[in-house]
C-alpha cells in the first residue's frame, strides 16, 4: 500500500503551481482553469498521472487543516538540491535535520502549510529522534555523521535488519 496523492486548497494559484514545481520538479499532467475554480494535477513518477493536485477554493485565515506534507526522494543528493532551492529562494522555517532513521528537511510553502522533503538512511533507531544537520556538508560527511550519531542511540540496526522484522511482524497479523 502506499498513498496516491494529496490535494490542496491553495488561494494564489500560480504561486503554488511554481513553487512545487521549482522545489520538487513536478510536471503539469493536466490544468484547467476559470474563474470560478482552477486545478491542476502534477506529478514526479512517469507511472502515476498525479501525486499533487492543487486546486482554488482555500479559504482565507491562518487555518491549516493538514499537519504536513512529506515527500520521499530517492537519494541525499536529491534531498542536497531541494534544500539548495530552497535557501536560494529564502523559503522560511527552514529546518534540516536528521531522525536517524532519515534525512529531512521542514519548511512552510507559500501559503504557509508544513512540507519535509526527505531521503531514507541505512539505519534504524527508536523514534523519534531530531537532531539539526548541515546539508550542505558533503555526502560524506553527512553519513558519517548520521551514523555516529545512530551507533550511539537507542535501538540501533541496519534497516534492513529492521525491515526484516517487520515483516515478520506484518505477516503475523
Amino acid at each position: 500500500m502506499e498513498i496516491g496523492h494529496i490535494g490542496l486548497y491553495v488561494k494564489d494559484f500560480d504561486r503554488m503551481l511554481a513553487f512545487y514545481q521549482g522545489a520538487f520538479g513536478f510536471a503539469v499532467t493536466d490544468i484547467a482553469r476559470s474563474d470560478a475554480r482552477s486545478i491542476v494535477f502534477l506529478t514526479a513518477d512517469r507511472t502515476s498521472h498525479h501525486q499533487l493536485v492543487l486546486v482554488t477554493g482555500r479559504p482565507d485565515g491562518e487555518q491549516h487543516l493538514i499537519n504536513q506534507l512529506s515527500f520521499r526522494l530517492k537519494t541525499l543528493g536529491e534531498l542536497r538540491r531541494v534544500y539548495r532551492y530552497l535557501v536560494d529562494n529564502n523559503v522560511a522555517k527552514l529546518e534540516p535535520l536528521t531522525h536517524g532513521i532519515a534525512w529531512s528537511v521542514y519548511f512552510a510553502d507559500p501559503e504557509g502549510n508544513r512540507v519535509e522533503a526527505y531521503t531514507d538512511t541505512p539505519w534504524y533507531i527508536t523514534q523519534p529522534y531530531r537532531t539539526p544537520i548541515d546539508l550542505l556538508d558533503s555526502e560524506e560527511d553527512i553519513y558519517a555523521e548520521t551514523e555516529a550519531l545512530c551507533r550511539a542511540a537507542p535501538g540501533f540496526k541496519p534497516m534492513a535488519d529492521w525491515s526484516d522484522m517487520t515483516a515478520r511482524t506484518i505477516r503475523a497479523l
